[in-house]
Order: structure tokens, then C-alpha cells, then sequence
């Protein structure tokens, strides 16, 4: 028997909540709910879910500081849940370390197509030209196989979105992407979210992986276009 895919839903309203569970259970997923923030966060690090749909209105915690206590262990894919629908509101979301967001009301449809579009993209990643890449004497590296990235010996956790961000760039070194050509290859064509949604992601990876964010070696910006790598192989 094939096993299915586990959701955490995290959403304090019931009727949505029971609604959601249908849809998602109908469309051949596992889901398990909490309806408040912290039984979210031990559920989240108990069942191991393979995506988390978070709702950012909660009765006892803020889904963003859910969100932030999740990231402290866990690279697991997180959809936004949120009748905020102002840019600045999204952006803030995507910096907390969230990859996807969807604004109420939504349909059962779209919310199943953006869970299936996330889920592929965080299992799938660039090729590189090795799979372990080390750069300016093993400052930086990144392992594929075991999916670990590593700044001056230490660990560094990221989210499937910025890893796949990561590994785009490392694989063209000395091109240029403009943010349309990130989303395109590192996030997909089905995403949706704002361009800017991008620099989010960047800034948090740089917070990861740069000796000095504001200085950055790795991730360089090429004003008025883009980003490129700027690391050397060793």
C-alpha cells in the first residue's frame, strides 16, 4: 500500500478547517489539524508533515511567530494561509521563511494545485556539476546527495525555497538572473507570488550563508538586472 502524503493544517476556524480536510483528504493526502499555534508547532515536530498549510490568525499565537518556531528545525514546506492580501503583509510572510502563500477566500482547487506544484518543486533540484561543491577553501558547501549545506563548518538549515534558489545559481555561475528567470527555474512557472517575493528569499539566504550579508560573496546583485553566484570552486 502506498503511503500518503502527510499535511499539517494549522487553522483555528472549524467549518474552513473541515473543509479544507475533505478536499485534501478526497485529493489522495494524509492531513492532520491544529487548531492554535502551539499544538501546530508540536504536531508539526512529532508527525513530520511533508507540507504545512498555515493559517496566520490564530487564537493564541501569530502564524508568523509559528512559523519562526518551526524554521528553527525545520526545512519543511510551508503554504500561508492569510486573509491579509496587502504586498507588505506577503513579503513579511515569505521572510519569516514561508514558500508559498494563498489568500482567503480561496478555492479547494487552487489550494490542492499549489500544494502539488510545492511538494514537486521541493523534491526536485538543479543538476550541479558535482554533488559536493566546495568554495573559497570550504567556506561554502554544498552537498546534494545528503541535501547539506554547510558554512564554515557549520550546518546551515534552509527552506526548500531557498535551497532551490541556491542551487540555481550555483549551477550557472556567471549568469545573470533576473528575478522573472528565478522564479521560473528555481520556484516554477505555476508560481504566482510577487517578483519581489524573490529578494526576500535572497536576503534570508544571505542572513545563512555570507560572513557579512551586506558584503555579499556569494550571492551578488547586479543592480538593475538581477543576481548571480560569485563563489570559486576550489
Amino acid at each position: 500500500m502506498t503511503r500518503k502524503t502527510k499535511i499539517l493544517l494549522i487553522e483555528d476556524e472549524a467549518s474552513l478547517a473541515e473543509v479544507i480536510k475533505e478536499y485534501l483528504t478526497a485529493s489522495g493526502y494524509d492531513v492532520i489539524t491544529a487548531h492554535d499555534g502551539t499544538s501546530g508547532v508540536d504536531l508539526a515536530r512529532r508527525e513530520e508533515p511533508a507540507l504545512i498549510l498555515l493559517d496566520l490568525m490564530l487564537p493564541d499565537l501569530p502564524g508568523e511567530e509559528v512559523c519562526t518556531a518551526i524554521r528553527k528545525w525545520s526545512r519543511v514546506p510551508i503554504i500561508i494561509l492569510t486573509a491579509k492580501s496587502q504586498e507588505e503583509d506577503l513579503l513579511n510572510g515569505l521572510g519569516l521563511g514561508a514558500d508559498d502563500y494563498v489568500t482567503k477566500p480561496f478555492s479547494p482547487r487552487q489550494l490542492v494545485a499549489r500544494i502539488a506544484a510545492l511538494l514537486r518543486r521541493s523534491s526536485e533540484d538543479p543538476t550541479l556539476l558535482s554533488n559536493r561543491m566546495s568554495y573559497q577553501n570550504g567556506d561554502l558547501v554544498i552537498d546534494t546527495l545528503a541535501r547539506e549545506i554547510w558554512k564554515s563548518g557549520d550546518k546551515v538549515s534552509l527552506t526548500p525555497n531557498e535551497y532551490k534558489i541556491l542551487l540555481a545559481l550555483a549551477c550557472y555561475p556567471r549568469k545573470v538572473f533576473t528575478r522573472g528567470e528565478l522564479i521560473e527555474i528555481a520556484l516554477g512557472s505555476d508560481y504566482d507570488g510577487f517578483d519581489r517575493g524573490i529578494d526576500s528569499h535572497i536576503k534570508n539566504i544571505r542572513q545563512k550563508i555570507e560572513s557579512d550579508s551586506k558584503a555579499p560573496q556569494y550571492i551578488r546583485t547586479v543592480h538593475g538586472i538581477g543576481y548571480r553566484f560569485g563563489g570559486d570552486v576550489d
